[in-house]
C-alpha cells in the first residue's frame, strides 16, 4: 500500500488504499485464459500496474485492442530506450516495427526484466494483434509506423528548441492520443476527436513525465538522456546536467518552473477532450491519467527535490483519484484544486511567475465556467492538521487486517 510515513501523515488515505488493493486483486483474477491474451495482460500488469487496472475497466473488445496497442508501443519504446543497441541496428528496427507486429515469428532481445520478457516473447503480442478487428489493426499499425519514424529521427537529433520539444513529445505521446481516439471511434463508442486535442492529451502526460524524470534520465548509463529543450535550460545553466548541482539550485528551480508552465498550456485542451467523451469507462480511462499529471506538476513545481530524487504524488492520493474520478465535475474539481495549490507556490520573483499565473487563471476560468465545481469531490491534496498518531495507527492496523483477508479470498 503506501509507505508507513505517508499513512501516518495521511490516515484518511487508508480506506481508499484498501479498496484499491482489493480492486487490483480482483483485476488479477480477470486475466483471460487464452494463452496469448493471458501473456499480454500478465506482462501489462508488470510493466504498468496502474494503467493495467484502468484498462481492465473497458469493454472486452476495446480492452484487448488498447492492451495490444499499449504493449506494441511499449515494445517500440523499449528498443528506443536501450542505449546498448548500436544505432545501425536500432534505427532499422524502429522504422520497421510496424511490420514486425504483423509477424508472429519476430522477436528481439533488448531491455531489462519485464521489458526483456516482453520483447523476447513478442510473438504473443503479434498473434493477438492479428486477431483484432481490421479497424483496430489499421489504427495501431499507422500510429506505430509514425512513432517509429519519429523516434528514429530524434535519436539522431537533440531537442534544441521548444518546437523540437513539442515535436518529440508528439511522436512519443501525441500519437498515442491519436491512436486511442481512433480505437474509441473504431469501437463505435465515441466520435473521432480532433487531432489537436488528442495531441494535447499525450503532450500533457509526456511533458509531466519528462519533468518528473529529469534525474533518472540525466544519470542514464552509458549516456544521459536529454529531453528538456536547450531553448529553456540554456537560460539558466551552460549544461543540462548542471541543474542537479547543489550550487545551481536557484537556477534549477527557475528552469523547472518554466518547464511546468510550458506543460500547463495543454491543460485546457485536455479538459475539452474529456468533456466531449460519452462512454463512462473510456472517460475514466482517459481522465485518471490527466488528473495524475496535474497532481504531479503541482508536486514538482518549485521543488528542488526533482533534482535530488523521485517526486511523485503519494500512493494514497493516487488511490483516491482512481476511486473518485467518475464525472467531469470530478475532473474540473481536481484541475481547479491542484492548480490553486500550484498558484500558492509561485514565487513573486520567479522570472516566469506572470506566465505561470496566467496559465493557472485560464485553467480555473474553464473549471468555473463549467458550473460543476459545486459538485466536485476534493482529493485532500494537503494533510489535515490535528490528526492524532494513535488514530492513524488504529486505521493502519485495520488496513493490514483487511489486506490479509483479501489475499485469502
Amino acid at each position: 500500500m503506501g509507505s508507513i510515513g505517508a499513512l501516518l501523515k495521511h490516515p484518511e488515505d487508508v480506506p481508499a488504499l484498501v479498496r484499491m488493493k482489493i480492486a487490483q486483486t480482483h483485476a488479477l483474477k480477470q486475466i483471460p485464459s487464452e494463452p496469448d491474451l493471458a501473456f499480454c495482460f500478465t506482462v501489462l500488469q508488470r510493466v504498468s500496474r496502474s494503467f493495467a487496472f484502468v484498462i481492465q475497466q473497458l469493454g472486452p473488445e476495446l480492452r484487448n485492442a488498447v492492451c495490444i496497442f499499449y504493449l506494441v508501443l511499449r515494445g517500440l519504446d523499449t528498443v528506443e530506450d536501450d542505449t546498448s543497441i548500436p544505432l545501425d541496428t536500432k534505427l532499422p528496427i524502429l522504422k520497421a516495427f510496424y511490420k514486425h507486429i504483423c509477424d508472429p515469428s519476430w522477436h528481439f532481445s533488448c531491455g531489462v526484466k519485464d521489458y526483456k520478457e516482453l520483447m523476447e516473447k513478442f510473438h504473443h503480442v503479434s498473434t493477438t494483434f492479428l486477431r483484432l478487428e481490421k479497424g483496430y489493426q489499421e489504427a495501431i499499425e499507422e500510429i506505430t509506423k509514425r512513432m517509429g519514424a519519429g523516434m528514429a529521427k530524434f535519436i539522431c537529433k537533440e531537442v534544441e528548441s521548444v518546437k523540437d520539444y513539442d515535436e518529440y513529445c508528439h511522436y512519443v505521446a501525441g500519437l498515442v492520443g491519436y491512436g486511442l481516439s481512433r480505437l474509441f471511434h473504431a469501437a463505435k463508442l465515441e466520435d473521432l476527436q480532433p487531432d489537436s486535442l488528442s495531441n494535447s492529451m499525450g503532450l500533457f502526460l509526456q511533458k509531466t513525465n519528462i519533468i518528473r524524470d529529469y534525474l533518472e534520465d540525466i544519470n542514464e548509463i552509458p549516456a544521459p538522456r536529454m529531453f528538456w529543450p536547450r531553448e529553456i535550460w540554456a537560460k539558466y545553466v551552460s549544461r543540462l546536467e548542471d541543474l542537479k548541482e547543489e550550487e545551481r539550485s536557484k537556477e534549477a528551480v527557475q528552469c523547472l518552473n518554466e518547464m511546468v508552465t510550458n506543460a500547463l498550456k495543454h491543460a485546457n485542451d485536455c479538459l475539452k477532450y474529456l468533456s466531449d467523451l460519452r462512454d463512462p469507462a473510456i472517460f475514466r480511462f482517459c481522465a485518471i491519467p490527466q488528473i495524475m499529471a496535474i497532481g504531479t506538476l503541482e508536486r514538482c513545481y518549485n521543488n528542488i527535490e526533482v533534482f535530488r530524487g523521485v517526486v511523485k504524488i503519494r500512493r494514497g492520493l493516487t488511490a483516491k483519484i482512481m476511486e473518485r474520478t467518475n464525472t467531469m465535475a470530478d475532473v474540473y474539481g481536481a484541475f481547479f484544486d491542484f492548480s490553486r495549490s500550484l498558484a500558492s507556490k509561485v514565487p513573486k520573483d520567479d522570472p516566469n511567475a506572470r506566465e505561470t499565473l496566467n496559465c493557472i487563471d485560464d485553467i480555473q476560468r474553464t473549471c468555473k465556467a463549467s458550473g460543476l465545481l459545486a459538485r466536485r469531490r476534493t482529493f485532500s491534496i494537503d494533510s489535515k492538521r490535528g490528526h492524532q498518531t494513535c488514530l492513524a495507527i488504529v486505521v493502519l492496523i485495520l488496513a493490514i487486517i483487511l489486506t490479509l483477508i483479501t489475499f485469502k479470498l
